[in-house]
């Protein structure tokens, strides 16, 4: 049985299709565990609540992010 924290594999072929053990990290700590796993990914940084298209493509990953990461001001 696997924990939340290990990736999913999918189906038979043994590729792994999420990486639930990002979750928490940064952007570019996240594409390194990705990138390892899938080099040929093509990954996606986008806001919480942005509307995606649902077609499949098997080399995209999407990164969903929600946090500020500096204190925003004017100027």
């Amino acid at each position: 049985m696997s924990s939340s924290a290990e990736p999913a594999v999918c189906g038979g072929g043994g590729k792994i299709t999420s990486w639930p053990e990002v979750v928490g990290m940064s952007i570019e700590e996240a594409k390194k565990v990705i990138l390892k796993d899938k080099p040929d990914a093509d990954i996606q940084v986008l806001p919480v609540g942005t509307p995606v298209t649902k077609d499949f493509r098997p080399n995209r990953v999407r990164i969903f992010v929600n946090t500020v990461a500096e204190t925003p001001h004017v100027g």
